[in-house]
């Protein structure tokens, strides 16, 4: 009988590199010196083998829908239901972008995640100086509730989850939901989707930022508090390491500044007084899925783990679900490329299924000509399409963490938790996750990493087909979306009506209240801007109101 004790495999395994490997690198060599994953100082080993017994096992990953939940935060995961199908969309006006939805919907998307554009991430109506060239540019444009209407009619709140990717006038956007909600009949006790609301990262990596962190915190604070009565179903918060691995982090880097600013968000509401299982079950977290298969499999397993850790040691929090990581995956933007773009199907497809054997709980896939211009419809049906063969086809959704025992991936999840880890201990060190913002920690290891990734490049040693090797002569003559400026005209013309038809004493009425809310540390503003956009308040409104009694930040005022 063999002895597969540890320590005996790791001796045999250290003879087989001297006796068997070694000869064989030394006569014909391998096509790297190193190999690494995207930290450059993670190297990965030739072979893994077992380590360790049945106790650290059951430890370190347990069972499925268990604590640690390493394994997934559902006992039976895809076998129970897919993961939620969402493509990223909007563009130009409210209606296009309604189109496109129930054109998706049609086609067997199974929630809506929109996309807004510049002025109206950044609190700006279409009719603002500061808008033109870019309404509906990135996003489609949204200055009032008239537009929210026009963009979810003939979508059904009680049944289709909305998504939206809207961070500093997240509150505005969510009243607006609630409003359309009430409108259709759908209690806002039963409506389901998430807001970013992800403050945190814009200052570190995107920069839609409107107020100052104090009052940005705050906002957040509040809906965490309307919500855990109000909106219950709805996840108040997608923190996102999305954004993070798009500046150019490491996989280690997006899983350890991501929860660190989690766990600044969950401290800031423990102090507001919230109690941590009231608020913690509607957290939910937005992930970046790159070519690294395994890589990406492991970072999602490790940061489940340490997520779960995180709130039970050192928040307290006594209900599982508080532990739960749940979170949204989005295939990697900065991954694609404008050379050779049907290449990006199959860097899609691999992140994808990335995804999907790492456990998201929802997933979008990007389209191959998002490197030229907005995805046209073609281009869209085929990411989604790329979705659904995961699901019906590959097998991968038919067993719960089918690569756990993997020699190699459960070591790289350790590695990631680890070196996480290390990463949020030094954020401790610092103050916590906004202290190491505003001391640029956060912003410089991210863009040393960029750096390196990007040299790796140009000297050759990362290969990027299509860019670096097998480079081809060619010229894209592929349609592409554009959004016409009339857009502009159009919107701006509708919000000169909406003016003309609305109640402006009752509009200034309330601008006023929330104004006067704003200005007292504890009342709530929530229910205000929820009044305000049924009145017709506009976006640039409500948050002009804000901008007056809060400021709007640059990194030089951080406080």
């Amino acid at each position: 009988m063999i002895d597969t004790a540890p320590d005996k495999i790791a001796a045999l395994k250290k003879s087989w590199q001297e006796s068997t490997l070694a000869p064989l690198v030394k006569r014909f060599g391998e096509r790297k010196t190193q190999f690494t994953t995207s930290d450059e100082h993670m190297v990965v080993d030739t072979v893994y083998t077992p380590d360790g017994d049945a106790g650290a096992y059951l430890e370190t990953l347990g069972f499925p829908g268990e604590y640690p939940f390493t394994r997934g935060v559902q006992p039976n995961m895809y076998r129970g239901r897919f993961w939620t199908m969402r493509q990223y969309a909007g563009f130009g006006n409210a209606r296009e972008s309604n189109e496109r939805y129930k054109f998706l919907i049609a086609q067997g998307q199974t929630g809506l995640s929109v996309a807004f554009d510049l002025p109206t991430q950044i609190g700006y109506d279409a009719d603002h100086e500061f808008a033109e060239g870019e309404v509906g540019k990135v996003g489609v444009s949204i200055s009032s509730l008239r537009d929210m209407e026009t963009l979810l009619d003939g979508i059904p709140l009680d049944k289709v989850s909305i998504s939206m990717t809207i961070n500093a006038p997240a509150a505005v956007l969510l009243a607006m939901v609630i409003a359309v909600g009430k409108q259709q009949g759908v209690a806002a006790k039963q409506l389901r989707g998430t807001i970013q609301n992800d403050i945190l990262k814009e200052y570190i990596a995107r920069g839609t930022y409107i107020f100052p962190p104090a009052p940005s915190m705050r906002l957040i604070t509040d809906i965490f508090r309307y919500c855990a009565t109000d909106v219950p179903k709805w996840n108040t918060i997608s923190i996102s390491g999305y954004h993070i691995r798009e500046a150019g982090s490491t996989a280690v880097q997006e899983v350890a500044f991501t929860l660190a600013n989690g766990m600044e968000y969950v401290k800031q509401a423990v102090a507001a007084g919230l109690d941590v299982d009231n608020f913690a079950p509607q957290l939910s977290f937005f992930f970046n899925a790159h070519n690294n298969i395994l890589e990406e499999v492991a970072k999602f397993r490790a940061a489940r783990r340490l997520w779960a850790r995180i709130m039970r040691e050192r928040f307290g929090a006594q209900n599982p679900d508080s532990w739960k990581l749940r979170f949204h995956t989005q295939t990697g933007g900065s991954t694609l490329t404008a050379q050779q773009p049907d290449n990006n199907i199959v860097r899609v497809t691999i992140q994808a299924l990335s995804a999907v054997l790492g456990g998201t709980q929802s997933l979008h896939t990007n389209s191959k000509d998002e490197a030229l211009a907005l995805p046209t419809q073609k281009s869209v049906e085929i990411a989604l399409r790329t979705q659904q063969i995961i699901a019906y086809e590959s097998g991968a959704a038919d067993t719960v963490d089918p690569l756990a025992g993997s020699y190699y991936v459960e070591w790289l999840t350790d590695e990631i938790e680890r070196r996480a880890d290390e990463y949020i201990a030094k954020i401790d060190e610092l103050g916590g996750a906004l202290r190491a913002v505003e001391e640029g920690f956060v912003q410089r290891e991210i863009q040393d990493a960029a750096y390196r990734a990007q040299r790796a490049v140009e000297k050759g040693d990362d290969v990027v087909v299509g860019v670096n090797r097998f480079q081809t002569d060619e010229h894209n003559e592929g349609e592409l979306l554009r959004v016409d400026e009339s857009v502009r005209i159009n919107q701006v013309a509708a919000l000169a009506k909406l003016r003309a038809e609305r109640d402006n004493d009752a509009v200034q009425e309330i601008l006023g209240r929330i104004g006067q809310a704003a200005s007292e540390p504890q009342a709530p503003i929530m229910p205000l801007i929820v009044e305000a956009v049924e009145a017709y308040a506009t976006l640039g409104e409500i948050c002009d109101t804000l901008r007056g009694v809060f400021g709007e930040y640059t990194p030089e005022n951080w406080v």
